[in-house]
């Protein structure tokens, strides 16, 4: 986020699915006001690559944050294409996207989802795969017994009155959905068989000069960064991480302790307030002077009896066992430094 060759953009995709005439989220489903009041109740999936476009136009290469399961549908549905993105016939031989295809009663009782879409064989988004081929996809994952006791802290007194969030929804844990993509990309070939390694040769021997064209890589690395990792060892992480997608490392990523670097992160994190304190605190990123120690199912437990009551922990063991053998599945294809 501080380097003034990128251009960042934090969490778009939320805007379509919580808020807007497409919404997949029933987190606010009945919560006309909410929606409203968020500002972003009229953004469909098209506005967001409308607005990706627009920053692209700038002429800096984009880095977007953001969450798979915002491009899913609910609950494991099957997928059909967002109606802003879906294909319409315009005249003879020619096809092109309809931005005025958002379903009409989004904003009334009725979910929007299902869509009256076709499906792309194969897809599990509902993002067209010529518009997944656009990006250049990397993934950052972490251990499910972190984030979501993480997660369910943002949704409880006192936070849930600065987020929003007022219950943990476990279909929001997003690992069977990354994973679901990840599987994809792959089978697509958007990403692999090569994996992101911290020598500047790849497993093929092939050097990343070789690779490159304007700034992107021909036939992208698979890369997968473990927060562990990345908190246990920063600098070299991040330095793999920019190998891999083709930038320049720079040690000064790892510092935001300006005010103007200060002021980016805070205008960046606007629209989710109260999930990211705790990185607007900081203002830089070291290693970890001791490596987590993993605790006992029984220690665990007992910890989120003690911060969640027997109910909220009884929860998060659920929704974190549910979603280990996912995080475990990617874990296998991490980066190392």
């Amino acid at each position: 986020m501080t380097r003034l060759d990128l251009k960042c953009i934090h969490e778009p995709f939320g805007d379509a699915f919580y808020y807007g005439p497409e919404r997949l989220s029933s987190r606010f489903e009945n919560d006309e006001e909410r929606r409203n009041a968020s500002g972003f109740s009229n953004s469909s999936y098209k506005t967001v690559f409308d607005r990706i476009d627009r920053e692209g136009a700038e002429g800096k290469r984009l880095f977007i944050k953001d969450i798979a399961h915002y491009l899913f549908p609910p609950a494991g549905a099957p997928s059909s294409i967002a109606p802003t993105l879906a294909r319409k016939e315009r005249g003879i031989g020619t096809r092109g996207y309809d931005p005025s295809a958002a379903p009409s009663e989004a904003n009334g009782a009725s979910h929007p989802y299902p869509y009256d879409t076709q499906p792309e064989p194969g897809n599990p988004t509902v993002i067209p795969n010529d518009m997944l081929k656009r990006f250049h996809f990397t993934f950052l994952i972490r251990h499910p017994r972190y984030s979501i006791p993480s997660f369910v802290r943002c949704t409880i007194p006192p936070l849930n009155k600065v987020t929003g969030f007022d219950d943990y929804m476990p279909s929001e844990a997003g690992y069977d959905e990354l994973r679901r993509l990840f599987d994809y990309l792959q089978s697509t070939g958007q990403i692999g068989p090569r994996m992101a390694t911290h020598n500047a040769h790849n497993q093929c021997g092939q050097g990343l000069n070789d690779r490159m064209e304007n700034g992107h890589v021909d036939g992208v690395e698979i890369c997968v960064v473990d927060a562990d990792d990345l908190l246990d060892n920063p600098a070299g992480i991040i330095e793999a991480y920019c190998r891999s997608v083709g930038l320049t490392y720079d040690e000064s990523m790892l510092k935001w302790d300006s005010q103007a670097h200060q002021t980016q992160a805070e205008e960046a994190f606007e629209k989710w307030k109260g999930f990211h304190e705790d990185a607007i605190g900081s203002c830089d990123l070291k290693p970890r002077l001791n490596k987590k120690k993993v605790k006992t199912k029984e220690e665990e437990d007992a910890e989120w009896t003690e911060k969640f009551g027997a109910r909220g922990a009884k929860m998060i063991r659920e929704t974190v066992d549910a979603n280990v053998e996912d995080y475990e599945y990617l874990r296998r294809f991490a980066l190392k430094a």
